[in-house]
């Protein structure tokens, strides 16, 4: 692992899923402001956060953080935006999950390895620290605060002072097929009863009760094989986001299942979230994000003046505020309308 001090000083999925260009160096200037960015009452211009937020979090002192695509992440402490990248001790430039462990530290999955963050210092962990592969996707930290990490050859755990490898029943399924590699688990959950849930590649998901894994596939009832997203909501219900394939709810020992027909956005769903409220949010890849109240569904496709939107992200915040982390932006839910929020704000 590589200790680095920071200075303090996202293209959507295709992007990542398929080789894309060279990440700009840290410290150039972004991109001329993109026509559908509106500039702030009392602002000459309007600078995005980044192309493209991959992912929302909010900390214990309240400092709401952004993981971009390619500038690393970004950190508001209610008064400024404060960047972090390769050059102040990141791991890399794509950021995809943030959580904060029991010690208060950050930790940050990219491209190139998992980051700690702590005291202000970044400390790294790599293949040579334990890791499957460097490119990690997702985390979790379980009740009995262990660190787990998904990444694009399988899942890991960390003991403390380094990782090893977890390894995961692989499951048959008919017509395989994979963005990546079917050993990567996009997600992981925690249920109420205290089983890990994992979502590959193109493999379905596994339930590990702590001693026994099972399978979940399209022969089960599962909507899709590859599941970007898992969440379980207040009801003890688990949901699951697939590829092209809408989202599965699993109730009773059986799933029930919701795409474009129902009032989805798409069958692309990325991310889900359930608010303060009990409604549920769906994520879509290229047609915003669709909200569910149990009943009925209602598609938001366009995001202020973004249309047919790629959504990776979705938080709600201690206030209450609803965040969208798109392919074009960071947004905030406002009433009914959503706010395209950059580096200037607006905040409120």
């Amino acid at each position: 692992m590589k200790p680095a001090a920071p200075t303090v000083f996202a293209a959507f999925l295709l992007a990542a899923v398929f080789p894309a260009g060279p990440a700009r160096a840290q410290g150039t200037a972004l991109p001329p402001k993109p026509p559908w960015a509106p500039a702030p009452p009392g602002l000459d211009s309007f600078e995005q956060i980044s192309e493209y937020i991959r992912c929302i979090f909010q900390d214990t002192d309240g400092s709401l953080w952004f993981g971009t695509n390619s500038d690393g992440v970004c950190r508001y402490d209610g008064a400024s935006l404060v960047c972090f990248g390769v050059g102040d001790g990141l791991a890399g430039h794509a950021v995809r999950k943030i959580i904060q462990d029991r010690d208060g530290a950050l930790w940050f999955t990219t491209e190139r390895g998992v980051s700690r963050y702590h005291f202000g210092k970044f400390t790294t962990y790599t293949v040579a620290d334990g890791l499957s592969d460097n490119d990690t996707w997702s985390m979790l930290l379980d009740r009995a605060g262990r660190l787990w990490v998904g990444t694009r050859a399988g899942v890991c755990r960390f003991d403390g002072t380094a990782f090893a490898p977890f390894p995961i029943q692989r499951a048959a399924v008919d017509s395989p097929a994979s963005r990546f590699d079917p050993r990567m688990v996009w997600n992981m959950l925690e249920d109420r009863d205290g089983n890990l849930w994992f979502a590959t590649d193109g493999e379905g998901i596994r339930k590990y009760d702590g001693s026994t894994f099972t399978t979940y596939t399209t022969k089960d009832g599962l909507a899709g094989n590859t599941v970007w997203c898992i969440l379980g909501d207040r009801q003890g219900r688990l949901w699951f986001g697939c590829e092209n394939a809408g989202v599965s709810c699993l109730e009773g020992g059986a799933f029930r299942n919701f795409t474009a027909r129902d009032g989805l956005g798409n069958n692309r769903v990325y991310t889900m979230l359930e608010d303060r409220a009990g409604d549920l949010w769906f994520s879509t890849l290229g047609e915003g994000v669709t909200r569910y109240d149990g009943t009925s569904f209602a598609a938001y496709r366009q995001l202020g003046n973004l249309e047919r939107t790629h959504v990776q992200s979705i938080f709600q915040d201690r206030d209450g505020i609803l965040w969208f982390g798109c392919s074009g932006g960071l947004f905030r839910r406002e009433g009914e309308a959503f706010i395209n929020v950059g580096k200037g704000g607006p905040w409120s």
